[in-house]
């Protein structure tokens, strides 16, 4: 069965943004992408590029880890703001949205519904991993559904922001197993973490 990833960037004290929702490496952003962060995302994670960078670094390569991408409609509003109705038109790309009424692209799938059913549907189909993109509240939402962790973890502190998972997760405490990790000579690193079984 497929597995929900939330592959994310965060702050070493577990902030995926600032208070204002902005992509922290977008321009004005507090944090510039080191050279050995990049390199390893676009030897090891290409599909995880927006449309724009693959283009910009002529990366063509398919990627082995996901075909779909999730993400929450602040996140989406992101690339809509600059006029990007599809980051990632290279891979299946679902919106939840409630307030949403139709997609502004007809390859973006607008969910209305329960994220969360949602999900399970999807792991049920044939394909490669569900790639969970943010934000926060999204993953919030998904947090019994995540399988998997990948923390691209910057070297910075922000003091406040957007947590992992949102300002209005519950607390329900799970635990997780170090299955990888690749840390950087920029001191950015890369940590897998796999859901521990339940007793």
């Amino acid at each position: 069965m497929r597995k929900l990833v939330y592959y994310v960037a965060a702050t070493i004290d577990g902030f995926i943004a600032g208070p204002d929702g902005a992509d922290p490496t977008g321009p004005g952003g507090f944090w510039q992408i080191p050279e050995d962060y990049l390199r390893h995302l676009v030897s090891e994670y290409p599909e995880t590029l927006p449309q724009a960078a693959r283009t910009a670094l002529s990366v063509t390569a398919e990627g082995t880890h996901f075909d779909t991408v999730l993400e929450g409609r602040l996140s989406y509003e992101i690339g809509l703001r600059v006029g990007v109705t599809d980051a990632f038109p290279h891979l299946r790309h679902l919106v939840f949205s409630r307030t949403l009424s139709e997609s502004p692209d007809p390859a973006v799938e607008v969910v209305s519904g329960d994220p969360v059913a949602k999900v399970r549907e999807l792991k049920r189909e044939a394909g490669k991993d569900i790639w969970l993109i943010g934000g926060g509240e999204l993953a919030g939402a998904l947090y019994p559904e995540i399988d998997q962790l990948i923390v691209k973890l910057a070297p910075l502190t922000i003091g406040t922001g957007i947590p992992l998972f949102g300002r209005r997760a519950e607390f329900d405490p799970r635990n997780w197993q170090l299955t990888d990790h690749v840390v950087l000579g920029s001191g950015a690193a890369y940590l897998t973490y796999t859901r521990a079984p339940t007793e």
